[in-house]
């Protein structure tokens, strides 16, 4: 039985930025969800399944992407998710303050491709990586049990 394809959660308010990212990212082999607005992604992410990562670009409609991040992070829910920040600011300033929301990682728009793959896959393999490990323990409980 085939494995289900990783979801990716893209936020981001360019629909052209997006269908091309969404696009790449599928071409790879994973699901990538589009949203437009952070009340989309949170409407999204009310509902099962949760993505492996999260895509937000800081400039978005309705709030700014930072509060977005560090709202997905003060959630029990969406948490352990790990996030991806997108933005056209390119200062040292700016990468600090995504970190500090809980992004995980930055890319600056416009990026290379090839980049935003390489992040995408080095962190779809830690949460991989994570479910395995996380699945044996629970095995190893239950045996320990009986």
């Amino acid at each position: 039985m085939k494995a289900e394809a990783p979801i990716l959660l893209l936020v981001e308010e360019d629909e052209l930025l997006a269908d091309i990212t969404a696009f790449r990212l599928e071409l790879l082999g994973y699901t990538a969800l589009c949203m437009r607005s952070a009340k989309d992604a949170l409407q999204r992410l009310a509902q099962d399944p949760l993505p492996s990562i999260l895509i937000v670009d800081t400039t978005l409609p309705d709030i700014n992407g930072l509060e977005l991040i560090e709202k997905l992070n003060a959630e029990e829910r969406t948490h352990n998710i790990p996030i991806i920040a997108l933005s056209v600011e390119a200062d040292l300033d700016w990468v600090q303050r995504a970190h500090r929301a809980g992004a995980k990682d930055c890319l600056i728009l416009p990026c290379d491709p090839a980049v935003l793959e390489q992040k995408v896959e080095k962190m779809v393999a830690k949460v991989v990586a994570a479910e395995k490990e996380e699945t044996k323990g629970t095995k190893s409980k239950k045996a320990a049990n009986n």
